[in-house]
Parts: structure tokens; sequence; C-alpha cells
């Protein structure tokens, strides 16, 4: 089959990475506002992943009680090693150490040091998983770098600070975290992130108490599960499902707009100056930001046979036939198979663009 599709390449997958983003960088200078208040770092990390937990695992029970059936696949046997992964590298040592990180270091910047992030993963993408790579994200890539940079360099023979050095061995462990979830990206997100944040939220909970810490009043409880139910259950959700339509180095970059919504919050809660070297910085990621975002991927691309379960409806890329137990109605999710085809359109590498680049050039 060949074709030329015509379709807007970055919908809905954009919209979807930059609230994601927005929720998460403005979970970042609240969180710091909570370790003001006296709350544990250690604590602090496991009740953010307890509320996204909590909250999305009631939404779960309360889907399931009014007898709403699941349009998303389950996570199945074959996905629990990956997801063990996740919620060992994005759940208990990249929360951990960002809140090592905010206890030595001003929230604006912390927030920016946040793109880091976005970089760690796309280098991930690239290196480990072969994603499709040019000039230009290449070039946003070193000016997010660059930004980074400047924003933890102490000056004065001090070099990076150790606040700065945590909350970027943070940002690795999420790029780490962000590129196995791609793995899972075909199951229910909300399914996924409940079990992230449940998981992840009671191992460090366990331990900060173990370690010491006690349970902080009633009012900064509360905030740390709603500041963790939506900054990073609500976030790690739609997160997930621009992983489908863009993959994940694409995904990392529009997410990469988290630290500026999160730099813009802590100006205001915490009436942090405006620096020259702040706003190079943000200068620098904006350049970087940019070139990602202006992207345009279209090329002839060949899609070998595949089976796989996912929510879909039927497009150019889901011409198949159904069974008798297969749902009726669209958007619907059942196993099914990709017969082989040739066309050309824009896309992204997203689950059904994973293909090679070298010979189609």
């Amino acid at each position: 089959m060949r074709g030329r599709l015509k379709s807007g390449l970055s919908w809905p997958g954009a919209p979807m990475a930059l609230v994601s983003a927005a929720l998460f960088g403005a979970s970042t200078p609240l969180a710091k506002l909570l370790l003001g208040q006296g709350v544990d770092a250690w604590l602090l990390a496991g009740l953010l992943y307890l509320g996204s937990g909590v909250g999305l695992g009631a939404a779960l029970l309360f889907r399931s009680a009014l007898g709403v059936p699941a349009s998303e696949a389950p996570l199945r046997r074959s996905d629990l090693p990956w997801l063990a992964l996740v919620v060992l590298s994005g759940g208990v040592v990249g929360p951990l150490l960002l809140m090592v990180g905010l206890l030595t270091t001003p929230a604006s910047s912390a927030a920016l040091l946040l793109n880091v992030e976005g970089l760690a993963t796309m280098g991930i993408a690239w290196i480990v998983f072969h994603e499709n790579v040019d000039r230009r994200l290449l070039a946003g890539a070193a000016a997010i770098l660059a930004g980074a940079m400047l924003l933890s360099w102490r000056g004065g023979g001090a070099g990076v600070g150790p606040g700065a050095l945590a909350i970027v061995g943070a940002c690795i462990a999420w790029g780490i975290d962000n590129n196995l979830t791609r793995k899972l990206s075909s199951a229910d997100p909300t399914q996924i992130a409940a079990i992230k944040g449940l998981v992840a939220g009671a191992v460090n909970l366990a331990l900060a108490l173990a370690n010491g810490a006690s349970l902080p009043a009633a009012g900064a409880l509360g905030g740390a599960g709603l500041v963790g139910f939506m900054g990073y259950g609500v976030s790690l959700v739609l997160f997930v499902l621009a992983l489908r339509h863009l993959g994940t180095a694409r995904t990392g970059a529009y997410f990469s707009t988290a630290p500026f919504i999160g730099t813009a919050l802590a100006l205001l809660l915490f009436h942090e100056p405006v620096t020259a070297r702040l706003a190079i910085a943000a200068i620098l990621m904006g350049v970087g930001l940019y070139l990602h975002l202006a992207e345009s991927h279209d090329h002839e691309h060949a899609h070998d046979a595949l089976e796989h379960e996912h929510r879909h409806v039927h497009d150019s890329h889901h011409q198949h036939d159904h069974g008798p137990d297969d749902p009726a109605g669209e958007p619907h999710t059942h196993w099914h198979r990709h017969a082989p085809m040739v066309h050309r359109h824009p896309h992204y590498p997203d689950l059904h663009h994973r293909h090679g680049h070298a010979a189609e050039r």
C-alpha cells in the first residue's frame, strides 16, 4: 500500500506533553515551599508519589464502581520487569535526588536545571534506542545543556554545587525512566502511573520514617498529596499518552517547557531576583526548545508486519478485520495485526514509526 497522508504532526501528542510539563514544572517550587515548612526531603519524595498513586488508584476504583469499561490495554505479565525498572529509576532514585538538591538550590535555578531531564531523555533515546536525530535536534540539545551548565556553575572556584549535582542526577534517573516507560506506552497510562506512585511512594516513605523522619501537620500532608497527584500523577498519565504519538526524544523536548513554568512560579512565590545569569540561561534553553518544536520529519518509510494491543481508531495504520469478540465503536482496544505497507507522511517515532533511516535518506 502506498499513499501520502496529510495530518497535524504534533497533534494530539504536543498538547498532552505541554500540559504534562506545566503540571510537573509547577510541582518543583511548590515542593520547595513544603520543604521550607520543615518537611523532610526524603519523606516529601514519598508523599508526592503516594499522592499520585492514591489519587489515580481512587480514580480507577471509581471508574470500576460505576461500571465504566476500560478503554486502554491492561498491563501484561511481560510488562512487569519494565515497570519495576521504571519505579526504581523514576519513582525512587529521581525524586529523592531532587528533594536533596532543593535543600540547597534556589527554586528558580532548580526549576531551570530540570531541563537536563529532557536532554538526558533525548540522549538515551538517540544513543541507546536509535531514534532519529538531525543537526537541528543536536543544536537544540547543545543549547539546553549550555543553559543548564550556566545555572549549575557557582563560580569563584567552587565549581558545580552538590545541590545542582543532585538535581542533575535526578534528571538522569528520570531520563532513564522516560525511555523505559516507552516500552509500556501502549498500556493503560493511569494504571502505570498509579502503580508507580503507590510502590515508589511506599518505599520512599518507609525509608524516610526508618531514618527518623516524622509526618508533617495535616495541612502540609494534604498539600504534598495534592501536589503529587497533579504534578506527578496526572502529569505522568499525559506524558505516557504523549509518548505514543511523539516518541521519547520528542516528548522529552516538549516536556522541557516544565522548567520555565516552574521558574515563573518560583519567582512569584519566593520573590527571587531575575539575574542576568538566569535570563541568559532561559534564552539558551528557549532557543534549544524552539529548534526541537520547529522540526519537520517527512519521508517515505516502510512498516513491517506488527502485532500488538493498544487504544486506536481505524486510521491509515489500522486497517484490520475484527473478530466476533472484538469491541465495537471507536476508539477501542484489542490485539490486532498491522500488515506491511509503504507510504509517506509527516511522523514522529511513535508506536508505529520506530524504523531506521540510514537506507531511506
